[in-house]
Order: C-alpha cells, then sequence, then structure tokens
C-alpha cells in the first residue's frame, strides 16, 4: 500500500467492482454498472480531500499517474488541489473573454442598481444595437479606443445620446474585466472621445405644450377611455410615465399616492417612496379609471400588462401635436415658475428632482408633501380654467 504503480492496465481493463490502489493516494473506482473513475486522496492542511481525475476510459493509466503526481506536488506547497484546478478552469476560460460576454456579466452585476432589475432593457440597448456587432468578439484584454472610435463614429453625430451612452457603458464593461484581474486599459473610452472629436449634436428639449395651453388640451379629453384617463392623471400629477403607467390600487391610500422606489427613475442612491398629493381633479380621475382596472393596475392594455408610452404619445400626435407627453412635466414646472411663488426646493420636489448639496438634503427631513398639496390643488384648478391668479404658497401648519 505504501508503494507505488501497484496495478497494471491489463487489471485496470479487467478489475472487479470494487476500490483498487494504486499507491500514493490514487485509486480505481470500478462500479456496478462497468465503469470507473479516478480519484486521487491528499491530504491538505490535516483535512483528506477526494479528487477526481477523470473517466479511466478517458484517463489511462499511465495519464492518471502522471495527473496524481502533478495534484501531488501542488498539495505538498499547501495549496488545496481541488481549489487550484478550479481557480485555473476560471482563468483559462477568462483568458478569450470577449467583450460582450463580460458586458453581459457586468450587466448582471448592475441590475439591482436598475429599474426592474433592467428588465425593459434600456441599459443593453445602446451595446447591442451599436457595439456588440462589431466588438462583441473581441477579446476585452484586446480593446483599445481605435477599436471603440470605429464603432462609435457612424453614430457619434447623428445619434450623440445613443453614442455618449454607450461609451459609459463600455466604461463600466472595462471596470468589470478590471476587478477579475484582467489586463484592460481603463483609459480606452477618454483616449476614443479624443479621436472622435467633439459632437456637432445640438441637444434638443423634450417638444412640451406652453402651460397656457395645457388647459385646452386637458378639457378636450372629454371621453373616459383608459388612454385620455390615463393622460389626465400623468397631467395633472406631473409624474413621468413609468410610474403613472404601473399606478395600482393599492398604491393609493385616501388622497395620497405612494410611488414604490423601483418605480422612481434611477437617482443614484434613492431607495425611498415617492408620496404624490392628489387633487380633487386627480382623485375623480382615478375614480373614472376603476372600472378598466385590472388586477389593480388602473391603465391596462387591451393586450398584455399596462398601457405603453407609445399609447400616450399616439393620443398627443392623433390631435395633431408635437409635443411629447413628457412635456407635461415642462409645461408644470414652468408654470410654477411663472404662475406661483412657491420656493426652488418645492417645485423640484413635485418633479421628483433631487435638489441642495448632499448635507443640504441629509439634514431636510421633509417631501414638502402640504406645500406640494396646495400647488397641484391649483395647477388642477388651472387645467380647469378657474384660475388665472397667482398662487400664493400658503405656510403649513
Amino acid at each position: 500500500m505504501a508503494g507505488k504503480e501497484l496495478l497494471s492496465a491489463s487489471f485496470v481493463r479487467s478489475a472487479p467492482v470494487g476500490k483498487h490502489c494504486d499507491g500514493a493516494g490514487l485509486w480505481l473506482h470500478k462500479r456496478k454498472d462497468g465503469g470507473a473513475q479516478w480519484v486521487l486522496r491528499v491530504t491538505i492542511h490535516g483535512k483528506r480531500r477526494e479528487m477526481g481525475l477523470g473517466s479511466f476510459n478517458d484517463v489511462s493509466l499511465k495519464n492518471a499517474r502522471g495527473l496524481a503526481d502533478h495534484w501531488r506536488s501542488i498539495a505538498k506547497r499547501g495549496i488545496d488541489p481541488i481549489k487550484q484546478r478550479e481557480r485555473e478552469a476560471r482563468e483559462a476560460k477568462r483568458a478569450d473573454n470577449t467583450f460582450e460576454a463580460i458586458a453581459l456579466e457586468a450587466f448582471e452585476a448592475k441590475k439591482p442598481e436598475l429599474k426592474g432589475d433592467g428588465k425593459a432593457g434600456r441599459w443593453l440597448s445602446p451595446l447591442e444595437n451599436h457595439v456588440f456587432p462589431k466588438l462583441g468578439k473581441i477579446p476585452v484584454a484586446q480593446l483599445d479606443q481605435r477599436d471603440v472610435k470605429d464603432a462609435l463614429a457612424p453614430i457619434w453625430h447623428s445619434k450623440a445620446d445613443t453614442a455618449r451612452k454607450a461609451l459609459n457603458r463600455i466604461s463600466i464593461v472595462l471596470r468589470h474585466a478590471a476587478a477579475h484581474d484582467l489586463d484592460v486599459d481603463l483609459q480606452v473610452t477618454e483616449k476614443a472621445k479624443l479621436l472622435l472629436g467633439k459632437t456637432r449634436h445640438t441637444p434638443k428639449n423634450i417638444p412640451a405644450l406652453h402651460w397656457t395651453k395645457v388647459p385646452s388640451f386637458y378639457q378636450s379629453l372629454t371621453e373616459p377611455s383608459v388612454t385620455n384617463l390615463a393622460m389626465r392623471l400623468l397631467i395633472l400629477t406631473g409624474v413621468r410615465s413609468h410610474p403613472l403607467r404601473f399606478i395600482n390600487l393599492d398604491q393609493i391610500d385616501g388622497d395620497v399616492w405612494t410611488i414604490p422606489s423601483d418605480s422612481m427613475k434611477g437617482l443614484k442612491g434613492k431607495t425611498s417612496e415617492f408620496r404624490v398629493p392628489l387633487s380633487l381633479e386627480a382623485l375623480k380621475v382615478i375614480d373614472l379609471s376603476k372600472p378598466f382596472q385590472k388586477k389593480g393596475f388602473l391603465f391596462p392594455s387591451t393586450r398584455k400588462g399596462v398601457i405603453s408610452d407609445g399609447t400616450l404619445a399616439g393620443l398627443m400626435k392623433r390631435q395633431g401635436h408635437d409635443e411629447r407627453p413628457h412635456g407635461f412635466r415642462s409645461s408644470l414646472r414652468t408654470w410654477l415658475a411663472e404662475a406661483t411663488d412657491a420656493p426652488n426646493e418645492v417645485c423640484e420636489t413635485i418633479l421628483q428632482h433631487v435638489s441642495g448639496s448632499s448635507v443640504e438634503r441629509a439634514y431636510r427631513r421633509t417631501d414638502f408633501l402640504e406645500q406640494r398639496r396646495q400647488l397641484m390643488e391649483r395647477w388642477s384648478e388651472h387645467l380647469l380654467g378657474k384660475s388665472g391668479q397667482v398662487v400664493r404658497l400658503l405656510e403649513a401648519n
């Protein structure tokens, strides 16, 4: 038992069921079904470990002895051979890691930070549409600024915002690769920007109706359809499309609608819910919407889920408007600035914007609910054509 090479090739071929030792911890385990497995027993840090070396059909006696010698030498250095083999397998796998593979891995790691775990797919889309087709198969360690420049050049000026997002995603992927000890150049995106030059694209604001014209549009939505009611509540509350479309009855308590944190647009570090005060007109719209609800969702789609952004945009287009539904947030913000004396921090909170420094926000323990309630009631009166005067914000009790 203490010696080595106790078995022979002929014995291995005809070995009976059981465990047969070749010496120095190498064993052949013969099974009842006729199969057999090479197993190496080693002691590491005072604990015995059994390490499979493969099937005797795939690994000859000679090769099994060679593998056993190799892993025994690893164990003698105080290294767990099983963990070492797993480590080498990971490194071998990463040796030819492509940009696309690392990007998908980075996306998985980033999902908890994204709204709805990134299910909408918008985080990946700039890469899928403009980067993966050209750079996806390149090993990430070989990626350089010329590769990135060539991939983004076709959209650098024509689709500047998409190109900017793609560049940002590439930077995140490279940092993820670096965290795995891959030899990547973290300056690739900055170098690529220098090669691409300054974009000629001029950002355009989302078209919005002037606040003085919003009442006539609002009052045109007389038919109590799902789309009209959703548009009315969107205008009345000033929220973004996503939480509006996914509003559920269980989020409403009296005259307050509480938007869950995962429906809030990605404000870094924001994990809290957001309370929306509901005006009398907003409560009326919600009551009119209740007969349409499915599983509590007030604005269900005729097919599946809830209505889409395109449904709301289509409504405006059919009425001959170039403006977008999201633009009503701008209409509301301009009304707040021009027709009220509300403080900036209250106005910004209405739109779920972060205002002030991090220190100011840390000490500000209010969401201005009562002040916002007054303003949103007056906004609804404006929409109904009941008020043309400047709104004076009353002090909250």
